[in-house]
């Protein structure tokens, strides 16, 4: 099964430079010593049975160069500096295209139970997944890597695979395997190789892993390690190794109130609206108080209260009410849909992520208006005059930060339907600082890490709804202008707004045919564009066409889970 004439590395290393060891990234500014509390920061966290330290620093093992693009080559590496107790649960696997900057966690036992069996053990033996050589001895060389699955008693689950260069099987105390109650299932949730393969090799997959139970009070906990195979993704379930369980319902590691204020202080980003922006943010309360109204079938136009307490609380959205601009004062509307950047403020929801060993800050944003989108068709551009506009806009980003030490491990950018998660090494930051910029988008208000010009629709053909983003005077420090809202973990410190309590839609329902709109458009291009238009049109998402009013932070499906990628 892993015969094959030659290593494949070794052929490659002929063909290709010498690479160097990857850099390692850092934030632009040191992390300061946080506020005292019971475990933030600490280095390590208790789990229930077991106690697991984040290991930053790593001993380089092997590294793989694909033949076709140098600059697909990635590094697996090993927990190095391990505290004393401390037991290895996995290796790690890095592209060479990006920094050095990763985890992993490393456990030992804390406590010792007379009628339960240890929570850590050596495997029993390891089974070879893949190799890059033969196995015959005058084959062996030190520049091929050798993939093993640590083999557990009954009873027992492995957490990770480790690396070797050499076809003799690892020692059994280099790994431990995790009690399988102490375990949760892990899902395989970014491809980090698709195949190494040669005519004569079988090929080998690798994915990053997450915890499949995930959300504010999931108790899974990643744990760094690295998913392979040599089966297809489709073929293969991962069901061969675990993560972590957080068993400790205390969440000792999340921050106390001080702590998240000390973190906003200093991760907050910086927001920027586009400088040809019209509809800007405003706090819920200038909103409120400058002329909203809340309607249903028997409610027309009634005053809402500045902190939202004659708003119908509770329940779910049954689509019986909904705010409005004021429906017979035209220039109150006007003023409403401009928003107030002034007062404009981010609304900041803390929860806890994988098992409360990571923490979430929210940053919902509130623009009074969305404005319409603009349709891109190779070198035009088309002004929409309704598609995508709708009153009252909810966005959000998310920083997840490491509740080991408190440092910005990435950040979450909600992108109308959708969103992608991007490490701090592809971010900007506040000069000297390590707060992020976040772009808004023109009329949209989506979230992105780059200024420039971002399309929905197809990126080869140069057709779909723009998303334009530039720095300008017009933006929002989140980390002065901020107020938290939601801390559910805390109990009772964080006393929740009235309006957050209010489940139904923030705007009224508008129908309107966007794509019709679009298609007479369509109508005055040359015939040979429209086919393509056409199938741009059944790629365009579904909130353009507007046709349900946008409901508020509490009711979307991130504010109890994870992110949706």
């Amino acid at each position: 099964m892993f015969g094959c004439s030659r290593c494949l590395y070794w052929n490659n290393l002929r063909e290709l430079p010498p690479l160097k060891t990857p850099e390692t990234f850092s934030l632009p500014s040191s992390i300061p010593h946080w506020p005292s509390g019971q475990g933030f920061g600490s280095r390590r966290i208790n789990l229930g049975d077991i106690e697991v330290a984040e290991i930053t620093s790593f001993e380089f093992v092997w590294r793989y160069c694909s033949r076709r693009d140098s600059k697909k080559s990635v590094s697996f590496y090993k927990p190095d500096k391990l505290p004393e107790g401390f037991h290895c649960l996995g290796h790690y696997c890095h592209s060479d295209s990006h920094l050095l900057r990763g985890f992993l966690l490393v456990a030992r036992q804390v406590k010792s139970l007379e009628f339960r069996e240890p929570a850590l053990v050596q495997p029993l033996d390891y089974t070879l997944v893949w190799s890059s050589n033969d196995l015959s001895e005058e084959r062996q060389s030190e520049s091929c890597g050798y993939f093993w699955l640590p083999q557990p008693p009954q009873g027992y689950k492995p957490i990770g695979f480790l690396v070797t260069t050499s076809p003799v099987r690892p020692e059994l105390d280099q790994v431990r395997c995790v009690r399988a109650d102490l375990t949760d299932q892990c899902e395989a949730h970014k491809v980090i190789i698709t195949g190494i393969s040669d005519s004569l090799q079988v090929p080998l997959f690798i994915w990053k892993t997450r915890p499949l139970d995930r959300g504010m009070w999931g108790k899974g906990v990643s744990t760094g390690t690295f998913f392979c195979t040599t089966q297809s993704p489709e073929e293969d379930h991962l069901r061969t190794i675990a993560c972590l369980k957080n068993l400790d319902s205390s969440l000792h590691a999340m921050p106390n109130i001080e702590q998240i204020h000390a973190l906003i202080q200093h991760y907050g980003p910086r927001v920027y609206f586009h400088p040809n922006e019209i509809y800007l943010p405003s706090s819920v309360s200038w909103f409120f108080k400058n002329g909203a109204v809340l309607c249903s079938s028997d409610i027309i136009n009634e005053p809402i209260d500045e902190t939202g307490s004659n708003l119908p609380h509770g329940g779910t959205n049954d689509k019986q009410f909904w705010l409005d601009l004021p429906i017979n004062d035209q220039q109150r509307r006007e003023k409403l849909k401009r928003g107030d950047l002034e007062s404009s403020k981010l609304y900041v929801h803390v929860k806890p992520a994988f098992g409360g060993t990571f923490t979430d800050l929210a940053f919902w944003i509130f623009c009074p208006f969305n404005g319409p989108a603009t349709l891109k068709l190779g070198l035009m551009n088309l002004s929409l005059a309704k598609t995508g506009q709708h009153v009252c806009d909810w966005e959000h980003f998310t920083l997840r930060i490491s509740n080991f030490s408190g440092e910005l491990y990435s950040i979450y950018l909600s992108q109308h339907s959708g969103g992608e998660w991007i490490e701090p090494q592809d971010l900007e930051f506040v000069e000297g600082s390590n707060r992020a910029v976040v772009y808004s988008s023109k009329h949209g208000h989506a979230s992105f890490a780059r200024s420039g010009m971002y399309l929905q629709g197809s990126d080869l053909l140069g057709i779909g709804i723009r998303n334009d983003t530039a720095r300008s005077d017009l933006f929002v420090d989140s980390s002065l202008r901020y107020e938290i809202v939601a801390a559910e973990y805390l109990g009772g410190v964080v006393v929740e707004p009235p309006w957050l309590g209010y489940m139904r839609e923030w705007g009224p329902k508008i129908v309107y045919d966007s794509r019709t709109e679009i298609e007479k458009l369509n109508e005055r291009l040359p015939w040979r564009l429209r086919s393509l238009i056409d199938a741009v049109l059944r790629k365009l998402p579904v909130e353009l066409s507007g046709e349900e009013g946008p409901t508020g932070p509490k009711e979307k499906n991130n504010w109890f889970g994870d992110e949706r990628w």
